[in-house]
């Protein structure tokens, strides 16, 4: 019973590991291509660019954008919308002018 889990896991890991590492390649190589020629830089060898990738994501956060964060909006939003009213809905979508300027009927519901 532990064999799948556990190859699963060894799978991920090594996932994980190769990802870092080709993206840190990458990351290195860019910057060696354009920052010396375009700014004067300095090159930066495979730590330095592990530790760009590891600085950006300190400040940055989250690699790319957050989508875990607009699906849980997104989730909030529709709990909400569903728990409305007919008549909430509609002062909803006058205050709102029909979302972003489109003005046609929102996701889900059936045009009037």
């Amino acid at each position: 019973m532990r064999g799948p889990w556990m190859m699963r896991g060894v799978k991920f890991v090594v996932f994980a590991v190769v990802a870092v590492l080709v993206g840190t390649a990458i990351v290195m190589q860019l910057w060696n291509f354009l920052v010396p020629t375009l700014f004067s830089g300095p090159t930066l060898h495979f730590g330095q660019a592990l530790g760009l990738l590891v600085l950006s994501r300190i400040l940055l956060g989250r690699m790319g954008p957050g989508l875990g964060h607009r699906v849980h909006w997104r989730h909030r939003m529709q709990e909400r919308w569903q728990q409305m009213s007919p008549d909430e809905r509609a002062q909803l979508r006058a205050r709102f002018g029909g979302g972003c300027g489109f003005g046609g009927p929102s996701r889900g519901e059936p045009a009037a």
